[in-house]
């Protein structure tokens, strides 16, 4: 196995443990548990989970998808969001194009912030997936973070330009709505992702938002699970383009450039 190989390998291992971290986050977040209580717990039975129980990935395959203690099912989440969060980590670290020779990218700030807000849109991915809800308390130390972020890097005022057009947009959809085409969790989120994605690419992210949300929605409808009055947490379909944004977004601005002849 190459070096490249490996260390993607073991960005992968890292996105795995990070994803049963995520996971018991997201539960305890619901449940009104401590983050930092020492033992997680089987949701249904409520027994204590030895270690054995909470090897990530390794464990649902060995338990046959099952509690161990109370044969119920467990919940596809936990498996998914472990397998997405590795494969999320290893396209950062390809995005860096980590190989022998930038090793040491490994420990750029940059990359390093990027997985911690990773982390946040999988949080708020699935809780409002789940919940339709958007968690202040996931929310707002989630602006700091990336506030600070921008300001360190020297962006802060394109990122204040991006928070200020989307969480605007929301805003005023949310106003002249009432709250009936849009929620406010989903304008605080935008003063979030406006700051993580910035000005122009902001426009990527909006667009990519409402194309995904309008597709998933059309063929709900079209298969019978969803009418024109049923809700669709648009926090994940917000989230879920921001990462692409993140990683791509000034690619792809600069590609629609070329395209129409601007650059």
């Amino acid at each position: 196995m190459g070096f490249s190989a490996g260390l993607n390998l073991a960005v992968f291992v890292l996105g795995l443990i990070v994803g049963s971290f995520l996971n018991a986050v997201i539960h305890r977040l619901h449940t009104g548990d401590s983050i930092l209580e020492k033992h997680s717990r089987c949701p249904h039975c409520q027994h204590a989970l030895a270690w054995r129980d909470l090897v990530p990935l390794a464990s649902f395959i060995v338990l046959a998808g099952r509690c161990r203690y109370c044969q119920r099912k467990i919940s596809l989440q936990y498996p998914l969001v472990e397998l997405c969060t590795g494969f999320v980590f290893v396209l950062i670290a390809q995005n860096f194009q980590f190989s022998i020779t930038n090793f040491q990218s490994i420990f750029n700030f940059q990359f390093l912030f990027q997985l911690v807000f990773t982390c946040f849109l999988i949080i708020i991915f699935v809780y409002d997936l789940k919940h339709y809800l958007i968690l202040d308390k996931v929310l707002w130390p989630a602006v700091i973070l990336a506030a600070g972020y921008e300001l360190w890097q020297g962006n802060f005022w394109s990122a204040a330009v991006g928070a200020l057009v989307l969480a605007g947009f929301f805003g005023l959809l949310f106003a002249v709505s009432r709250g009936r085409w849009i929620g406010f969790g989903d304008v605080k989120l935008g003063i979030f992702l406006g700051l993580l994605t910035g000005w122009p690419e902001v426009l990527v992210l909006f667009f990519l938002a409402y194309l995904s949300g309008a597709a998933v929605g059309v063929g709900l409808m079209a298969a019978g699970t969803r009418g024109l009055a049923d809700r669709v947490p648009f926090g994940t379909f917000l989230t879920a383009s921001a990462f692409v944004v993140m990683l791509w977004g000034e690619g792809m601005i600069t590609w629609y450039f070329q395209l129409i002849g601007i650059r």
